[in-house]
């Protein structure tokens, strides 16, 4: 994998496994072919990081991500927003304010096209909110600052066996009918359908919609969503061009012979879609965000403060969404 630009990450909370998971995968980065990367964060803090997980990490400031390649070699490079002591499984407000300052400094420099694209490590969403963060995380974060609406800012998780889309995303249950729509399932599969092809390189995306109810509504007998809902999105996807179908029942969309039948599977809610891929990828999962100007993904976990600095943290998904960082990034510098 050659990258002409380094991937910035930004650091996430502190406190959390961040900052050594990505300690971590640059110790692995030769054994993993990982592209380049530099940490947005605290060099301080990385150092203790590293040496509170047993792994030698030499860590170099750089003033920016044109000095990245230069050192990434013999170094983890590191744009470095100041020192703080290294707490693990202590979040404060202190560390939430450097998380939110990596974040955006990092989301800034992919916009400027000085970073071929940003992997955001974990935050507490309840710290940040506790200095103001207005989002309800990340992905919103970052697509506002792209100027692009939540609708059309589409999480994708991906793994080695699957890879899905939730319509709808942080909601109670009993709130998800009503917020499909028709639109809704279609322009976030056309978003998705988009994405696939090009950074992903699959050139005739093939998508699979999950129904809503148990058995995909039965005829109605379980709910009439998936016929006055789904199936008209499905219809108006298939008019348009893409190879979707649906709705199918979720109960056997994800074994293995039903997984070789679609790239991407469409689910209407949370669980339906993060339940299997958790299940079949757990410590090798990305969330990758559809439909921005630039290429962000992150791990699939989040702070695991009851482990940090502990170095029982599995860094597969941390290495995982910088890989696929990497590729989706060459993909659109090659275009």
């Amino acid at each position: 994998m050659t990258l002409s630009l380094p991937l910035a990450a930004s650091i996430g909370d502190p406190a959390g496994v961040g900052p050594e998971l990505f300690c971590a995968a640059w110790a692995l980065s030769g054994a993993e072919a990982l592209p380049p990367f530099f940490v947005v964060g605290s060099r301080a803090l990385l150092e203790q990081a590293a040496h509170r997980r047993g792994i030698e990490v030499p860590v170099r400031t750089i003033a920016g991500p044109d000095e990245a390649l230069e050192v990434y070699d013999t170094a983890l490079p590191v744009i470095d927003l100041g020192d703080l002591p290294y707490t693990p499984g202590q979040p404060d407000e202190a560390g939430a304010a450097l998380a939110l300052r990596a974040l955006e400094t990092a989301t800034g420099l992919a916009r400027s096209g000085t970073a071929a694209g940003i992997v955001t490590g974990p935050i507490a969403k309840s710290r940040l909110a506790a200095i103001g963060f207005r989002q309800p995380g990340q992905t919103e974060f970052v697509a506002e600052a792209c100027g692009v609406t939540p609708r059309n800012a589409v999480m994708m998780l991906a793994g080695p066996s699957l890879r899905v889309v939730p319509v709808t995303v942080h909601v109670p249950l009993r709130a998800v009918p009503d917020l499909l729509t028709a639109e809704l399932i279609r322009t976030r599969t056309a978003i998705t359908a988009a994405a696939l092809a090009r950074d992903f390189g699959i050139a005739h995306p093939r998508l699979a919609i999950a129904g809503l109810n148990p058995h995909a509504g039965e005829d109605g007998r379980m709910g009439h969503e998936d016929a006055d809902v789904v199936a008209p999105a499905v219809a108006a996807l298939r008019a348009a061009g893409i190879d979707a179908r649906g709705p199918l029942p979720a109960d056997t969309m994800f074994h293995a012979e039903a997984r070789e039948t679609y790239d991407a599977a469409i689910c209407m809610y949370h669980d339906q879609a993060l339940i299997p891929l958790k299940a079949l990828d757990f410590d090798a999962g990305v969330n990758v965000t559809l439909g921005l100007p630039i290429v962000r993904t992150s791990p699939d976990h989040g702070t695991a403060f009851a482990i940090a600095g502990t170095g029982t943290a599995r860094a597969g998904a941390t290495v995982a969404a910088i890989r696929m960082a990497g590729e989706c990034a060459v993909r659109r510098l090659s275009a």
